[in-house]
């Protein structure tokens, strides 16, 4: 979608408050507002997860018409302690994630708020929703994960391989020749945890890089060199592998079972055709179960939210949640 009618992104803006929040367990979680303050708030729950946010992600919002929040997640980011300095990842997890989105909510004196998340952050967006509806005023998700076994083995054990043969065997590099007919993840976990430093950050640059040069439906070599960053690669992977390695701490299909808590939410998914990370079978399923949504699938877009078709109607469905219209 590259026509004159496609949206694009609102243009840059700084925020007007930034802070790190004590959310317990040692750790203090970066959070920052920007647009309006005495407009409809929003919160963006970033991807991966150990993604972080940047400045890109406050311009998906009408800044006249949104108070915008932006988080980075527990050892991530502008959060501390970061994973890269030996960060905890024992205390990393889905409820304690939930529990955090709900602390920064009233640390900000927030009543409700619009969620807007992409990939994890769609897994996570849906986990807060279901445990604290009432906070909801709707929800805005892209490239969807529900955390279930098949898309783990789908992405992780060989399955997008056979789309990225040349970037599947990069990743495979780091992982003994004597393990790669086994489940990759555990395989990787050993790796990301072990004493050794350059093992580790070998195996996370080349998980992450993974990521990267499957995203977008053309290369970004960009992002890529973005994603290569040891001290972003070491939080990215090892957070994504804890998470993946214990199932989500969710039960398997949890996200879809308890669909029915969205009833009475209003939402929008977009979701890319050709999303390899996140297969869009996984949207049409959380559509079923939550028919209430709207799904837009867009034909010529991968995985990332930076994808043109996939940034039209991210901002069209924001637009229409501040017009009131959703």
């Amino acid at each position: 979608m590259t026509d004159e009618n496609t949206r694009e992104l609102y243009p840059p803006i700084e925020p007007y408050d930034v802070g790190h929040l004590d959310v317990g367990d040692g750790q203090r979680i970066y959070w920052e507002t920007s647009g309006n303050p005495e407009s409809t708030p929003v919160v963006f729950v970033h991807g991966g997860p150990g993604g972080g946010t940047g400045p890109a992600q406050r311009r998906y919002f009408d800044p006249e018409k949104y108070r915008i929040v932006l988080f980075d997640q527990r050892g991530c980011g502008r959060s501390t302690p970061h994973i890269a300095d030996g960060g905890d990842l024992a205390v990393n997890t889905t409820d304690r994630l939930v529990d955090d989105i709900e602390k920064l909510r009233e640390h900000l004196g927030v009543e409700q708020w619009l969620v807007f998340g992409g990939s994890w952050g769609s897994t996570l967006s849906l986990a807060y929703a279901q445990a604290h509806r009432e906070r909801v005023l709707g929800l805005i998700l892209r490239g969807i994960f529900l955390l279930r076994r098949s898309e783990i083995d789908w992405y992780y054990n060989g399955g997008a391989g056979h789309i990225f043969p040349e970037q599947w065997e990069n990743f495979l590099a780091p992982v003994p020749e004597d393990q790669r007919g086994g489940d990759l993840v555990q395989a990787y976990h050993q790796l990301l945890t072990s004493n050794d430093r350059s093992i580790a950050t070998e195996a996370a640059i080349a998980w992450s890089s993974w990521e990267a040069a499957t995203s977008y439906l053309l290369p970004r070599p960009d992002q890529i060199a973005e994603n290569e960053d040891p001290r972003f690669a070491l939080a990215f992977a090892g957070i994504e592998n804890h998470y993946f390695s214990n199932d989500g701490f969710l039960r398997e299909n949890q996200l879809l079972d308890d669909a029915h808590l969205l009833d009475g939410i209003p939402g929008v998914i977009v979701q890319g055709r050709y999303d390899v990370v996140c297969p869009a079978a996984s949207a049409w399923a959380l559509h079923k179960a939550w028919p209430a949504a709207e799904l837009k699938i867009v034909d010529d877009a991968g995985h990332s939210a930076a994808e043109p078709g996939i940034i039209h109607h991210l901002i069209e469905a924001t637009d229409r949640f501040a017009s009131g219209t959703s």
